[in-house]
């Protein structure tokens, strides 16, 4: 039992710190920077990074092919990849929390439109409706945010639809409708309190999962236009530069890794930690 409740705070610890740093990074990226992440110098392009054995430590990431200095880049690209995962994750996370909430209280035909609904938009996988919708009004931070968004609210609202069907049926539900309170009232101050543990670990995984859908727009064209620094972009433009410079593309990828790692780590500390069961089916 000890080392299993070690592990679980291993897990908490480890991948919050990786978030915390990242997001920190993202913050204060103006101070750590050591370049002008847009600035070109062509005299300095395809500079391997300072393990090589022609590296420079002027540039200990290396350089693309205008020039621009890699570290530079991949501090700045991590405030994309945040902004957006984050922001999206919240608006499905709020939107998928009331639409799933409101069908498993009320029923009826209201359970009937919300989840049908849902089971509709499941028939399309995540990033094919986001793929669609962005190539249709371009890629732009708003749109991102909004699209991948609307694109995983289905999550939330099958979890919360579940869990609100059996809070629901607790008898101090019932009293509270015998009282005379109302359907708001009792979801607002008797069911979602009790659905917050659950929500916050699908939350922290679903910021994972924008993040790699972010990554996959940009990477195909349909994120933030270059030369906005975003990881999706700077894997674009190492593809076709693998041979020649590999640490365009591989040093982006493991940023994206280490990030997504350190939010999945953190979710499922969380959820051993708010589930003590889950630890024997990991």
């Amino acid at each position: 039992m000890k080392r299993k409740l070690f592990g679980k705070r291993l897990k908490i610890q480890l991948g919050a710190g990786i978030v915390i740093l990242i997001v920190l990074m993202a913050i204060f990226a103006p101070l750590l920077a050591p370049y002008d992440p847009y600035a070109q110098n062509l005299m300095a392009r395809l500079v391997p990074p300072v393990w090589s054995e022609i590296g420079s430590w002027a540039h200990p990431l290396g350089t693309d092919n205008f020039g621009r200095d890699m570290l530079s880049r991949l501090i700045y690209g991590s405030r994309i990849s945040i902004i957006v995962g984050i922001a999206a994750a919240l608006l499905s996370c709020t939107l998928g929390a009331f639409l799933g909430m409101w069908a498993g209280y009320s029923g009826g035909r209201v359970e009937q439109v919300i989840m049908r609904l849902a089971d509709a938009q499941l028939a399309f996988p995540d990033i094919l409706f986001a793929i669609l919708i962005v190539a249709a009004i371009g890629g732009s931070a708003l749109n991102l945010i909004m699209v991948l968004g609307l694109s995983g609210w289905t999550v939330y609202a099958r979890v919360m639809y579940n869990m609100t069907r059996s809070v629901k049926e607790r008898p101090f539900i019932e009293a509270s409708i015998s009282h005379g309170a109302k359907a708001a009232y009792i979801i607002r101050q008797h069911i979602f309190p009790q659905l917050v543990p659950i929500l916050t670990v699908v939350a922290t995984l679903q910021v994972a999962q924008m993040i790699l859908q972010e990554t996959a727009l940009s990477f195909l064209g349909l994120g933030l236009p270059p030369p906005t620094a975003t990881w999706g972009n700077m894997l674009a433009e190492g593809r076709d530069r693998m041979w020649a410079a590999p640490w365009i593309a591989n040093l982006s990828g493991l940023a994206i890794i280490i990030l997504v790692w350190g939010i999945n780590m953190l979710g499922n500390g969380l959820r051993e930690h708010y589930d003590p069961n889950s630890q024997g089916r990991m």
